[in-house]
């Protein structure tokens, strides 16, 4: 398979998008508080989603039941907002939202807590923001897809975390899952080339404990650390251009 290079067109398609999914994780924030159901969250998300002209992608996707993807403390990623999920002092929680605005699709997801969390917690948070900052300064026309994932694990192995291997980044823009996979661990220099108008996410989940996931057999996608240690996520859509990278995805004018 080779790595899709999107037209201008597909590109100002796939801006929009991403930047519809960037605005959903900035208006949620407000109704984000202690003694809610992540069901709620996600009925909110959704309205949104529509009241823009957008489909959330995750909805239906692979029999996936909910319009976002809501993961609470030791949960890696894919967890299902429940009714039974009621937000608690002391919560951390990644929410993930893919939109599909005209046919292209933005990816992005970030981290929110409930109330006051130990310094520990906050770290784990803030050095997850870092390795996705540190993956997107890798993005440049001629560098190495690996160079994302070296830079990631190196850095979150020397501040004691483990990265998650079992899910990775992805090509996205004209689908919601397209080539090349990005990892988040990987050898210096390895992998394909960056070239300009090149869609794609970078994810990072970094976990407190051990690296590996375990996903919960009744429902088929909720994965969890297999100790019970806490785990957090940061991700962006980017666009390889000509000068080095355009963070779709970012709303808040940060990059």
């Amino acid at each position: 398979m080779s790595i899709l290079i999107k037209t201008p067109e597909q590109i100002e398609g796939i801006r929009k998008s991403s930047q519809l999914a960037g605005n959903v994780l900035q208006m949620i924030k407000g109704y984000i508080k202690e003694g809610v159901s992540t069901e709620y969250l996600d009925n909110i998300i959704e309205e949104y989603i529509r009241d823009h002209g957008a489909v959330p992608a995750t909805l239906g996707y692979h029999g996936f039941p909910k319009s976002s993807c809501i993961s609470l403390n030791e949960v890696i990623c894919h967890g299902i907002p429940s009714t039974d999920t009621i937000l608690k002092e002391g919560d951390i929680f990644n929410i993930d939202v893919t939109t599909i605005l005209d046919g292209y699709y933005g990816d992005t997801s970030k981290m929110y807590w409930i109330g006051d969390i130990p310094e520990k917690t906050q770290k784990l948070i803030d050095d997850t923001y870092h390795c996705l900052n540190l993956g997107i300064q890798q993005v440049k026309p001629g560098n190495k897809f690996g160079n994302i994932g070296f830079a990631i694990s190196r850095y979150a192995k020397a501040k004691g975390y483990s990265v998650v291997y079992e899910f990775c980044g992805h090509g996205v823009g004209c689908d919601f899952h397209e080539e090349p996979q990005v990892e988040h661990i990987a050898r210096k220099n390895s992998g394909p080339t960056m070239q300009p108008g090149m869609t794609f996410t970078i994810e990072p989940m970094i976990n407190q404990g051990k690296s590996r996931a375990k996903v919960d057999k009744h429902d088929g996608w909720t994965a969890r650390t297999i100790d019970g240690k806490l785990s957090a996520q940061y991700e962006h859509t980017l666009l390889v251009t000509d000068a080095g990278v355009d963070v779709l995805t970012d709303v808040s004018g940060e990059y």
